[in-house]
């Protein structure tokens, strides 16, 4: 029909339902008021809105409503007014429900509105690579950015560090560099906000270089920017580097953040800096950063790593709310002191208080019932992990259970797993299995798994060693010189 509808369609009824569902109860009844004063009367049954009569600016209110509320049902109804009223081809309309379609997770919906646009701001492409980058559809991120460039729309810092982010969660360090280079060319490199995100991609390809250059390039280093740093330090393996840039910090007067003290406190754990780490334990509480989870977790892996495990466990106990990561640190803390039993008590505790474990707990679980040698238990916490539809399995959970059942003797089994399993067997998981079929002495299959090793590692001698000993083990001397033999190339 157009733009004519019956006047039924917009009842008292429907204006109410509009008004109590946004909560505007003056804005929606305003609007409402003045959809009335836009009615042009056709006929008795018939009605037509005077476009140049409504408030765009009240409609644009309750849009960013929805969007706030995250209401996508109303939201909807106010898309189909505004098609009704002609608006679908105007800027700001089509960028309002755009945001409102991301905010409620309709990507499709706000691409079908960004794509039907004859006009689009730079709101408009921002907007859509935020949203695609954060909901990890890094890829969708890069190639809107692409056709971007193409179509030579002027572009911001906030788009360049927008697709920096899809860079740097899909490693993507060619495009990086191209980015960079635009940067540089827009003279944006300085701006703090793309300059972190150059350098964040940077660190996370590992081209530490590249990112302490950015990093010194950059004039006005916010509390982001060096917490960036700091992670991309540690995570390249500068944990020296790292701590004495944050005490020249400190010197300076830059703002502490609990992702900054994080990063630090995997320096000391790391390095197993006993006394620093009781230091930034003073500062963390003096600047009250003891509550936080994830500077609470990265302490207590301090103090474990340093050998001072009832400190840690102090600092786990004081901790009146603590979520899994907290718990897991706690967990894998005492596993590492061989303090299995109590590891287990721990995840009965952490399941007692309501908080349901990650794929980082059953590792945890699962390595406790490989050092002990508990066979049932690790099929009791394998069993949980397959039931519990919340939990992503991956290939370290059944590289752990392979790795408990080869232990144990029960090498079938474990050959078994491997081939039921839905992820391609690692190196690790057929050397584990080769190590325990020297040691029950299977040379049958210590054969097919030594062969897949060979497959993955080509240039690794030390896996023609390990099936040498196997054939030792067995009394097959001839085959074992010859492996041997191979192995010293």
């Amino acid at each position: 029909m157009g733009s004519w509808f019956n006047r039924h369609a917009i009842s008292q009824r429907a204006r109410s339902l509009i008004v109590v569902c946004t909560g505007l109860h003056f804005g929606a009844r305003s609007f409402c008021n003045k959809l009335n004063n836009g009615i042009a009367l056709k006929d008795k049954r018939l009605v037509r809105f005077d476009r140049n009569l409504i408030d765009m600016f009240a409609l644009h209110v309750l849009l960013q409503q929805c969007a706030k509320r995250r209401c996508l049902l109303i939201g909807k109804g106010y898309h189909g007014l505004v098609i009704h009223l002609g608006l679908a081809t105007d800027t700001i309309t089509c960028n309002i429900l755009i945001n409102l379609y991301t905010k409620c997770g309709m990507n499709d919906c706000a691409r079908h509105v960004f794509d039907a646009m004859p006009f689009r701001s730079i709101v408009s492409w921002n907007t859509m690579i935020v949203r695609y980058t954060c909901n990890g559809d890094d890829l969708q991120a890069l190639k809107l950015f692409s056709r971007m460039h193409q179509e030579g729309t002027q572009m911001s810092e906030f788009t360049l560090s927008s697709t920096l982010c899809a860079c740097a969660a899909k490693f993507a360090t060619t495009e990086c560099k191209q980015l960079h280079t635009i940067a540089i060319k827009l003279a944006l490199d300085s701006n703090s906000f793309v300059g972190t995100a150059v350098l964040d991609v940077y660190a996370k390809c590992n081209m530490i270089n590249d990112a302490c250059l950015v990093f010194e390039r950059i004039p006005e280093k916010t509390a982001v920017t060096w917490s960036t740093f700091f992670a991309g330090l540690v995570r390249n393996g500068l944990h020296e580097f790292a701590l004495r840039l944050f005490q020249s910090s400190q010197r300076e007067g830059v703002q502490l953040t609990e992702f900054t003290l994080s990063a630090i406190l995997s320096t000391c754990a790391s390095l197993a800096l006993t006394i620093e780490g009781i230091q930034l334990h003073a500062v963390i509480f003096k600047y009250g950063f003891h509550g936080n989870f994830f500077v609470a977790s990265s302490l207590v892996d301090v103090y474990a790593r340093c050998g001072l495990i009832e400190e840690a466990y102090l600092i786990f106990a004081d901790m009146k709310h603590k979520n899994v990561v907290v718990w897991n640190a706690m967990i894998t803390s005492f596993t590492r002191h061989g303090n299995f039993w109590e590891a287990m008590i721990l995840f009965e505790k952490m399941q007692q208080a309501g908080i349901s474990p990650n794929e980082v707990t059953y590792i945890s679980m699962l390595s406790v019932c490989a050092h002990v040698g508990l066979v049932e238990e690790a099929r009791c916490y394998f069993s949980l992990l397959i039931s519990d539809h919340t939990v992503e399995r991956n290939v370290l959970h059944y590289s752990c259970m392979v790795d408990v059942l080869g232990r144990s003797g029960k090498t079938d089994e474990a050959w078994e797993l491997i081939q039921l399993m839905p992820f391609e067997p690692t190196a690790s998981m057929w050397g584990s299995l080769l190590g325990s079929y020297r040691k029950y002495r299977n040379i049958g299959l210590a054969r097919l798994a030594a062969e897949q090793l060979f497959k993955l590692e080509p240039e690794n001698g030390g896996n023609h060693a390990l099936l040498s000993d196997v054939y030792a083990a067995t009394g097959s001397w001839e085959n074992a010189v010859l492996a041997k033999e191979v192995s010293e190339w």
